[in-house]
């Protein structure tokens, strides 16, 4: 069997990353001149490691889906950033942070890589402020704090209601000065189609201009992929609507190990969907969990009257409200971690306390923390998530209470890396959301951020000089040759089998039909029935898909048809790996729920005997099952548990 090496290195936990540092071979300055790195991304991690990348001397060509890199999803992220700074003495430190991340991912995270993640969050803080991000500050002017799920100190910091936004600008300035300084070349509205690799090693890609159709080639000595996660695969997610999974299944496609890919977040604070003509949803941040308080209705009678029109919330009695968080998790109340928190809100409403029309929501509630700190210090604290709340919902978060119900947020899984986040394909990289490696089965809020920056800023600067130390001496790829041949017919090939079907339904009406499988039989509760039936279900819809989806427009111009179709190809591979996963591990940890594996009070039951390691899939080619390659995890430094949020 294939042995997994993850390069961990040698001593003690606290010591590891500062010996690879010490011990790391280098490349010096006349020869980064001499050598090129392609970033697919522009994000927080694909931001902020080309920006970086091009301060050392490299050549970058960094490039973006969207029209500029201020476009990409990082902005989305709301409540914060995590760092182990302790600025509110209240006991915080980097081993605190490193054991509430392995203790949110359910024990099923890599030590070594979530201990450096701990212990670089402070430089992020420092490098953020330094490029301006205007964190919150305290009326002494130092930087404030609030918290997040899954942790009993205040290590999270803000900048309102829009702190992805505010850290994406600060990582594109830090870009811009590089391509202003002709280090990095940036290309917009280009996207990955396919990986290009030369004896063992990737060395270019293909792309599409989206804006001519036209497919391009592009060489390097190494290829970084920083293109998010594959939560889209559900339809119906908070993430962008081009946010995708095809550079990652190009990955996979060409050898790249795929890690963990049934670790789904379900972030529990969204707004919930309202009709069957959404194409997305939207995130209320996990920060209102600090002030906000969520309830159902005690009694049946009053949930049946609130789903019928019939009753105000605001009529409901104090002593008639269920705050069931509180209630079931005493130790840590409203801020348990999000899966925790998802599947407390499907237990409420799948006994019948759902609060709006549909059954399908509860309430988060202001008006204990309006009454206690005053409208204007909610408002200054959350006044832009109250106002686009009020947009979508023309409910006055202010007077009544929000309603809000479980949604797929992020992806845990992703490509596998080792510790120096190369995948299984040597000079192949992966940063942030598009790798597996810190979070295990279920990511605490604001680590997404912190691990973006973690891998752009501060890590991957180190351990790309590392592989690129022997390449000093490799001339640059010619894109004529035979292998970037090879990866555009491939590419073209799929493009044109995709137009000739010329079929009866739409990409937009495919991907829904996927979207409702994958949330029926793949989502917060799963079964072995259930995942069998999913599985089945999604080798009809793929059949479906690639004999009945119509494409209207050509291929040689600028489509959004045909881009939307490439990606939910890719989408029906990822929704069957997930499936997969899912089958296969006989437990419940974190976000992955097997409903026939749980405690009496109706928690995860994980098995670590059986199921402690990052399953690995390895592409065996088209409609064959992956084979599953395994990473053991060795806690060493960490004693491994039932996770405890209630005392």
């Amino acid at each position: 069997m294939t042995k997994i090496d993850s390069k961990i290195p040698e001593g003690p936990l606290a010591e590891k990353w500062s010996n690879y540092k010490a011990h790391q071979k280098l490349v010096n300055p006349t020869n980064k001149r001499r050598l090129d790195i392609i970033v697919v991304g522009t994000g927080l991690a694909g931001a902020s490691a080309a920006a970086s990348f091009g301060e050392m001397g490299f050549n970058v060509l960094d490039f973006c889906i969207q029209d500029s890199p201020r476009r990409a999803h990082s902005i989305a992220a709301q409540g914060g950033i995590n760092a182990a700074k302790n600025y509110q003495n209240d006991g915080d430190s980097v081993y605190r942070l490193f054991y509430d991340t392995i203790k949110g991912g359910d024990y099923r995270a890599r030590e070594a890589n979530v201990y450096r993640l701990a212990e670089v969050s402070g430089n992020i803080i420092d490098q953020c402020v330094a490029q301006g991000v205007p964190f919150a500050r305290d009326y002494g002017g130092t930087l404030a704090n609030r918290s997040f799920g899954g942790v009993q100190v205040s290590r999270t910091f803000y900048a309102k209601g829009q702190t992805g936004q505010q850290l994406l600008l600060g990582a594109y300035s830090a870009l811009s000065r590089q391509v202003h300084k002709g280090s990095v070349k940036l290309f917009t509205r280009y996207e990955m189609e396919n990986i290009v690799i030369i004896d063992g090693r990737a060395r270019g890609i293909i792309v599409r201009n989206l804006i001519t159709g036209k497919l391009e080639r592009y060489s390097a000595h190494t290829v970084v992929l920083a293109t998010g996660g594959y939560g889209n695969t559900y339809f119906l997610s908070t993430n962008a609507m081009s946010c995708n999974c095809s550079a990652a299944i190009a990955a996979y496609k060409k050898g790249a190990y795929f890690a963990d890919p049934a670790f789904v977040q379900i972030h529990p604070t969204c707004i919930p969907v309202h009709g069957d003509k959404q194409s997305k949803l939207t995130l209320m941040s996990e920060s209102l969990r600090n002030d906000g308080r969520i309830w159902v209705p005690k009694k049946l009678e009053d949930a049946k009257a609130l789903q019928a029109g019939t009753l105000n919330p605001n009529d409901i009695k104090e002593e008639d409200r269920d705050y069931y968080l509180e209630r079931r998790y005493p130790a840590f109340g409203n801020l348990v971690p999000r899966d925790v928190a998802s599947r407390a809100a499907k237990e409420r409403c799948d006994k019948g306390f759902g609060v709006n029309s549909t059954g399908l929501a509860v309430f988060l509630d202001f008006s204990e923390a309006i009454s206690r700190l005053g409208e204007d210090v909610v408002r200054q604290r959350y006044g832009n998530l109250f106002q686009m709340y009020e947009e979508i919902a023309n409910v006055d978060p202010y007077k009544n209470p929000m309603m809000i119900y479980p949604a797929i947020h992020y992806t845990m899984g992703g490509l596998w890396v080792d510790y120096e986040l190369q995948t299984s394909i040597k000079g192949l990289f992966a940063l942030g959301e598009c790798n597996f490696s810190d979070h295990g089965a279920n990511r605490l809020g604001a680590s997404a951020l912190m691990q973006g920056l973690s891998d752009g800023y501060f890590v991957a600067p180190y351990t790309i000089q590392n592989y690129l130390s022997d390449q000093i001496t490799v001339p640059r790829f010619s894109t004529d040759l035979p292998e970037f041949d090879v990866a555009e017919k491939e590419v073209q090939d799929k493009i044109d089998k995709l137009m000739s079907i010329q079929g009866d339904e739409s990409t937009d009406s495919i991907h829904k039909k996927l979207g409702h499988i994958m949330w029926e039989y793949v989502g917060m509760g799963r079964t072995k029935e259930g995942l069998e039936t999913g599985l089945k279900k999604l080798a009809e819809v793929k059949k479906e898909f690639w004999t009945h989806v119509r494409i209207p427009g050509s291929k040689d111009d600028q489509n959004t048809e045909l881009e939307k179709a490439l990606r939910v190809a890719d989408f029906i591979e990822m929704g069957q790996l997930i499936a997969y996963d899912a089958l296969n591990r006989n437990e419940s940890c974190g976000g992955h729920f097997r409903e026939e594996y749980q405690t009496e009070e109706g928690e995860a039951k994980r098995d670590d005997e059986n199921y402690s390691y990052v399953a690995c899939w390895n592409y065996q080619g088209d409609d064959k099952e992956p084979e599953l390659l395994k990473e053991e995890l060795d806690y060493k430094y960490i004693k491994v548990q039932t996770r405890n949020y209630k005392s």
